[in-house]
């Protein structure tokens, strides 16, 4: 039958459907094979031929037929996962159950009445047509689970036959160790099977499908306290889907495997297309909402460096019951950690190539996929974090997401990435040894948007982030936070080695670049508006001070060009000292605001020249699309504080009630003394909004910690102008050379203990990934648009 002829009667079909009254029964097979046996229809041809508007109706006027449909197409599937779908028929009817599955259920979610629908069992389901218990029948979500895990290795339809004789002695189903049928070489699995595009794509559509089954999430409102687990993600990762484990290893492996750039050979992708991206692009998505898990709340297993034979750990206790998160979270053998952050690397470093040789590698969209997984694998794995970060491989993590961060920052659609990009950032640098990775020269050349310079990666990561401060949105704000946080984990102390004193034999040196940057942030940041304009802006300038304090109490010797930076804008300093916090000069810092309303000063920055074969960042195309967020948690909710001491080993602080922002975050969920203290110094204005007073500049003026850079100042101040005096100097480079070998050493207050906030998982950020991987699913799945026009409860979709 041809395919017009099939699309024709596929829409009789529907038509028929929808305009019937009366229920069709179950068993009337000739109605119900219309729908599926005859047709070959794509899921482009099954979306545009089944519109919105008639499943509606459906729902609505004749629900039991719905009902019926669902339940037929179900059980159309349970049956080829049975038999095995050795004929092209069976094989064609379960591809085509499977796109109209896709196309109905989103219209079954969005109806809060039918959504215990899949968890009932249906009356008479019994395969003996009503003779059997109803009590052994399964809810039909089951059912449907568990025939789309059977199938996934179902041999010659999505994985090779190991058999080579014919029919008769075909693989049996049952008997089948799906952990022979892995699809790809990796993780716990030595053999790459040979490729095939059919079985590649039979695999997509059923990923399809499952991660329709699991968008209900979609349905409903963001709600931390819902017990927040998903009953489809829940059940197909539970113990009774005996292929969890092959799966799970199947999606990680296809992901981690996968080399866009055509096997290597340049502009290959344009003569040959890839059939394989859709494939990892599904992988990928439902590998996500897997492990979509809140790991403040269970238990993960323990980091001991026991090797046992298999790929997972066995370590005790037995962690999540969720089997995918349990597997992620252990495995532990180096060459797995390799395999997976080697594929990451490579998948996201895949934009950046695109720089060098414009369209000779095929780009790959699925950046954001990827970021949430390797976040997932860094939370629930911690060997792998520390894996990541025993070498400089973290490297080539880091240089993409600064390239991603500084890409979209102009971009109002994907203030989600940013945020990713940060929060991943902010998690490794909770890390003792991010630091020293900071360290390694800085030598790629990507074309970025950035003032070239010439330095390690520290100096890029603070260039990248003074460029988002100073000329990304102002929905970035939030982010101020974890950027200044990062910065001031990035630059602590070295840690030493166990045994050896503290003394950082890595000492760092920011390029000139570098310090002037963050002396305008400073600059920026301690404006007095600024400062008088939002209760917690002040925290920027205590973070910026940290980090001065730490280079200077610290790494003093190698980094005389912070050093000068901080000499030449000595005044910036004076008037932080000075800050008036009399009613009369407050009023005025604000009536200047409301006269420039530029978000941050851009001015007094020397821009250089950005780097060659780069474009600047752009803002949103005027009417895209992007899903609304929840907001995250604050800093001192994100982070945990802990000490650097002595030996180098970090000790947690507990925070003291009466401590400011400043000095320790407050105890969990509750808001500190200090805070309420802020609360009542500074007073609502008429307007409800929250206004400035004298006491609240002066409870936290105070507190500034000044002292060691005014000591550094009052000793070197004189020196560097003795010597511009006495040779008439103009130049640089002689003042350079002078602080180069000048020493501080007992001139300066008694060193600080180094502090580094830790990222800490918590229930707010939980939720705010579930929001943001759901709508980064919803928006990349156009074609089909499974869930376009849907009415979707997690988050809203706006355009820009």
């Amino acid at each position: 039958m041809g395919s017009a002829d099939s699309k024709l009667n596929f829409r009789k079909a529907v038509i028929q459907l929808t305009t019937k009254t009366q229920p069709v029964e179950a068993t009337d097979d000739a109605f119900w094979d219309q729908f599926w046996a005859d047709t070959a229809t794509s899921v482009q041809d099954v979306f545009a031929l089944v519109p919105a508007a008639e499943i509606r109706a459906v729902r609505e006027e004749s629900p039991s037929n719905l009902a019926t449909l669902c339940y037929k197409a179900v059980e159309k599937l349970v049956q080829g996962a049975e038999s095995g779908c050795h004929s092209e028929k069976e094989k064609q009817v379960v591809l085509n159950c499977s796109r109209l599955l896709t196309r109905v259920l989103p219209y079954i979610f969005e109806d809060p009445d039918w959504r215990g629908f899949f968890w009932s069992t249906v009356p008479g389901a019994g395969r003996g047509g009503g003779e059997e218990e109803d009590e052994n029948a399964r809810p039909l979500a089951e059912s449907l689970l568990l025939a789309i895990a059977d199938l996934l290795f179902c041999p010659d339809f999505t994985v090779q036959s190991h058999r080579r004789s014919t029919v008769d002695s075909a693989e049996d189903v049952h008997s089948l160790d799906s952990c022979e049928y892995i699809w790809e070489a990796g993780v716990g699995f030595a053999h790459s099977p040979q490729p095939n595009y059919t079985h590649d794509m039979n695999r997509m559509e059923l990923l399809k499908l499952l991660l329709t089954c699991f968008s209900e999430a979609m349905y409903l409102p963001p709600a931390p306290e819902s017990g927040s687990t998903n009953p489809w993600v829940q059940f197909f990762c539970s113990t009774e889907n005996r292929h969890a484990l092959p799966l799970f290893t199947s999606l990680l492996n296809t992901v981690c495997a996968y080399d866009p750039v055509g096997y290597g050979i340049p502009y290959n992708h344009l003569l040959f297309s890839d059939y394989r991206e859709p494939l990892v692009e599904e992988a990928a998505q439902v590998l996500i909402v897997t492990l979509d898990h809140d790991g403040a709340t269970s238990a993960s297993p323990t980091v001991d460096g026991t090797t046992t034979g298999t790929a997972m750990d066995d370590a005790d206790p037995p962690g999540p019951e969720n089997l995918f998160v349990n597997y992620l979270s252990r495995i532990h053998r180096e060459e797995d950690f390799q395999f997976i952050l080697k594929g990451i690397a490579r998948l996201l470093s895949n934009p950046l190539l695109q720089t060098y040789l414009p369209n000779s590698t095929k780009k790959i969209q699925f950046h954001q996929e990827l970021l949430v997984l390797f976040w997932k694998l860094c939370d629930f794995n911690k060997k792998f974090l520390f894996f990541v970060l025993k070498s400089s491989d973290v490297l080539d993590i880091l240089v993409p997401i600064l390239y991603f961060l500084n890409d979209a920052r102009a971009d109002q659609s994907r203030v989600g990435l940013m945020h990713i990009g940060v929060f991943i950032l902010l998690l490794l640098s909770g890390e003792r040894n991010f630091g020293v990775r900071l360290n390694k020269p800085y030598s790629v050349r990507v074309p970025m948007d950035i003032p070239v310079f010439t330095g390690t990666h520290a100096d890029l990561l603070i260039v990248v982030f003074h460029k988002i401060i100073t000329s990304g949105h102002q929905r970035l704000q939030p982010l101020f936070d974890c950027l200044l946080t990062i910065v001031v984990n990035g630059e602590g102390p070295a840690p030493p080695s166990a045994g050896s004193p503290p003394v950082s034999p890595y000492l760092k040196s920011l390029s000139m670049v570098t310090a002037n940057k963050l002396l305008h942030l400073l600059e920026a940041f301690s404006t007095t508006w600024f400062l008088f304009s939002a209760a917690q802006n002040h925290h920027l300038v205590f973070f910026l001070l940290e980090v001065f304090n730490n280079i200077i109490q610290y790494q003093f010797d190698g980094n005389s060009n912070l050093v000068y930076a901080i000499i030449r804008k000595r005044s910036v300093f004076h008037q932080l000292a000075n800050l008036p916090t009399d009613p009369p000069a407050i009023h005025k810092a604000l009536q200047r605001r409301r006269r420039t309303p530029e978000p941050l000063s851009r001015t007094g920055s020397q821009e250089g020249a950005s780097m060659e074969g780069s474009r600047p960042a752009a803002p949103a195309e005027p009417g895209t699309l992007k899903t609304s967020l929840v907001a995250t948690p604050g800093i001192d909710k994100l982070t945990e504080k802990s000490q650097v001491s002595e030996d180098g080993t970090l000790r947690s602080l507990e925070p003291e009630p009466h401590q400011s922002f400043a000095e320790g975050s407050p105890a969990k969920g509750e808001p500190s003394q200090a805070w309420r203290e802020q609360r009542r110094l500074s007073s609502p204005s008429a307007s409800g909004q929250w206004s400035p007073t004298s006491d609240w500049v002066l409870s936290w003026k105070s507190k500034l910690p000044l002292q060691t850079i005014m000591r550094l100042l009052q000793v070197l101040v004189p020196q560097v102008e003795k010597i511009c005096i006495d040779k008439g100097l103009t130049d640089e480079s002689e003042i350079l050379r002078f602080l180069q070998h000048g020493t501080l050493v007992g001139l300066l207050p008694v060193p600080h203990p180094i502090l580094i906030r830790k990222y800490q998982a918590n229930s707010g950020t939980a939720m705010w990934f579930r929001t943001y991987m759901w709508g980064v699913i919803y928006l990349r799945n156009v074609d089909p648009p499974i869930w376009y026009d849907t009415d979707v409860k997690l988050f809203e979709i706006q355009r820009v």
